[in-house]
């Protein structure tokens, strides 16, 4: 019993140190693309072994933000609850969500050689998911009946990053760029 606690706290030790990494990673690369995997170590509170027992080359951590990225994203949908209500509503806690994941998705959005995986290739689950919940708004009339559900998966990444953006240069509180967002949205793509 004692082996089965040791090796529970090891993974979330080891857990808690990937988390730190990945987190400073984006702080670190977010400012600076050509940050060195030393001051990435150096922000995460790691030493460069450490790092490297991690991410051995600097294309392990890049895929690995990518990835976690994307992970963050499908998180945030399930966190929206896209099958409860109607489309409209869910489209709306969806961006509430997704702002959440804001930091990483920000530094993919703004450095897209960072999306290379066969993840990034082709349409994914959640954009599925995202256009299905579109379609139920327009057959629900919560959504304007007229509304290209890819196109509106489009328009919801663009005003996402330009709350992100907004929020970052004009220094305007993140609530309020989260309110002007759903604001947008809701003027957007309500009948």
């Amino acid at each position: 019993m004692s082996q089965q606690r040791s090796d529970t706290a090891e993974t979330g030790t080891r857990a808690r140190t990937r988390r730190a990494i990945l987190d400073a990673a984006v702080t670190v690369l977010s400012q600076d693309i050509s940050a060195s995997l030393g001051d990435i170590a150096a922000t995460a509170g790691v030493g460069r072994t450490t790092m490297h027992r991690y991410f051995p080359e600097r294309s392990d951590l890049l895929a690995a933000i990518s990835l976690d990225a994307l992970e963050q994203a499908d998180a945030a949908a399930t966190r929206a609850r896209l099958d409860d209500g109607p489309g409209a509503d869910a489209v709306n806690r969806l961006c509430q969500e997704l702002f959440e994941v804001g930091d990483p998705l920000m530094l993919l959005f703004n450095n897209p050689q960072l999306m290379t995986g066969k993840e990034w290739e082709e349409e994914s689950d959640f954009d599925r998911e995202v256009m299905r919940v579109v379609e139920r708004g327009r057959s629900d009339g919560s959504l304007d009946p007229d509304l290209d559900a890819a196109w509106a998966l489009q328009v919801v990444w663009a005003l996402l990053y330009s709350a992100w953006m907004h929020s970052l240069e004009s220094g305007v509180p993140k609530l309020t760029a989260l309110s002007l967002c759903l604001r947008t949205v809701d003027k957007a793509f309500r009948p």
